[in-house]
């Protein structure tokens, strides 16, 4: 299976948790012209990492994060496409039903509320799913 590594720096580790800060650049940072242009974007993001061999990683250490890129595709279905769908379905739904636009607009906001509260329940359950792997870069 395919992995997607990212280079980070440990910030901390402690109780079976190490903290890395990765540099996280848009697919158009690496064109010829991004200086110049305004689309390029460069964020720094922190992951905590739950690892029995957090005691391996020092501060300032540089490391490199894996994901299997499965699990990516996973977490794009779960925030982006799911979301849509519900939203044109419960509008749709409704909308044939010649209710007032006001309660399907009301409606497709609370279902994706509803769908929120759910992924919130189950944040652990998704978490034990979606799991990085540390390995000190050489």
């Amino acid at each position: 299976m395919q992995q997607v590594t990212h280079p980070g720096i440990v910030i901390s580790s402690q109780q079976g948790t190490v903290q890395v800060k990765m540099q996280v650049v848009s697919a158009c940072a690496s064109c010829e012209a991004h200086a110049r242009c305004t689309f390029a974007e460069k964020k720094d993001k922190t992951v905590d990492i739950t690892t029995p061999q957090w005691q391996n990683y020092n501060p300032g250490d540089p490391v490199t994060v894996i994901i299997n890129s499965g699990r990516g595709l996973l977490a794009v279905l779960i925030a982006y496409i799911l979301p849509a769908v519900l939203i044109l379905a419960t509008f749709a739904t409704l909308y044939t039903l010649r209710l007032p636009e006001l309660w399907v607009a009301l409606a497709s906001l609370a279902v994706i509320g509803l769908y929120t509260l759910v992924l919130y329940l189950s944040r652990n359950r998704l978490q034990q799913r979606f799991t990085f792997r540390l390995e000190k870069a050489d």
